[in-house]
């Protein structure tokens, strides 16, 4: 298939950082509502599915704290316009662990069919991976992340060319902004054990290596650097001399501890309990 076949459209939980997204100072809910609708049918008319997103779930950095419940009410009216599925996003990284976990258990005991949920987490804060599990745990399956974590913060253009925001409510550092790291959410999930549906882990760290080459700066994937946790020894970094020195010091092979030690350890009784 070629040429646009998903596309995804957003209303923000906070009314007041509406202006932030669409660069309109005159919007609120309600056009923005009827503006997906109708967004919604053009799609559909074209044979383009619509992602529609819930954004500020966790709260806002310009309004404050916010509703879960009425996110869910978001999420409900997308799917009654016409959303083929729901993106729940927490754009600016206000997102506690605990409170995804709280937010997404809530959101499947109302709609429970997993295909329909999104999790998009920014690692403003540095959150971003444990909500990811925080997420699965719930029960949420798809996720989203870019190689490097690159992106975030509303987009600015000038002549056609993304551009930094300006002014306070910009981030100065441009890793600081930006989704999950693609790479180091793949790496994770592997290790957990989870089916990634055929992705190639190693190809995506090469990836991963030329996307900074590719930008020109250090991006936030650590798995780049460190790579796939090894599944077998080491042989080239084993100490060469190590089986000599433990023959000469008298131990045995495969000996763990010293001579007349107990086989199994005890913890003293005291220690067992809080001393306060």
């Amino acid at each position: 298939m070629t040429g646009l076949h998903v596309t995804a459209e957003l209303v923000p939980y906070s009314v007041t950082i509406i202006p932030r997204f669409i660069r309109s100072e005159t919007w609120s809910w309600t056009p923005i509502w009827k503006e997906a609708e109708r967004s919604i049918k053009k799609c559909k008319d074209a044979g383009i599915k619509i992602c529609g997103t819930v954004s500020t779930i966790w709260g806002s950095p310009i309004s404050g704290p916010t509703r879960l419940e009425d996110a869910v009410e978001f999420t409900r009216r997308w799917l009654a316009i016409g959303a083929d599925d729901i993106e729940h996003a927490d754009h600016d990284g206000s997102a506690p662990p605990d409170q995804v976990y709280r937010y997404f258990s809530m959101l499947l005991d109302a709609i429970p069919n997993p295909e329909l949920h999104v999790a998009h987490f920014h690692v403003s804060r540095g959150w971003g991976l444990a909500n990811v599990l925080a997420a699965l745990q719930a029960g949420v399956e798809i996720f989203e992340g870019t190689l490097g974590g690159i992106g975030g913060q509303p987009t600015n253009f000038l002549d056609r060319t993304p551009v930094p925001g300006t002014g306070a409510y910009y981030y100065k550092d441009p890793n600081v902004v930006g989704l999950v790291t693609f790479e180091d959410m793949c790496v994770m999930l592997d290790e957990m054990g989870i089916d990634l549906c055929g992705i190639d882990i190693d190809r995506i760290l090469e990836i991963g290596t030329l996307m900074e080459k590719t930008i020109g700066r250090r991006l936030r994937s650590e798995s780049i650097l460190n790579g796939r946790i090894p599944k077998e020894p080491r042989e080239e970094f084993k100490r060469p001399k190590l089986a000599s020195t433990k023959e000469k010091s008298g131990e045995k092979p495969g000996q763990i501890i010293p001579d007349g030690w107990p086989e199994k350890a005890e913890v003293p009784k005291e220690r067992l309990v809080r001393s306060n």
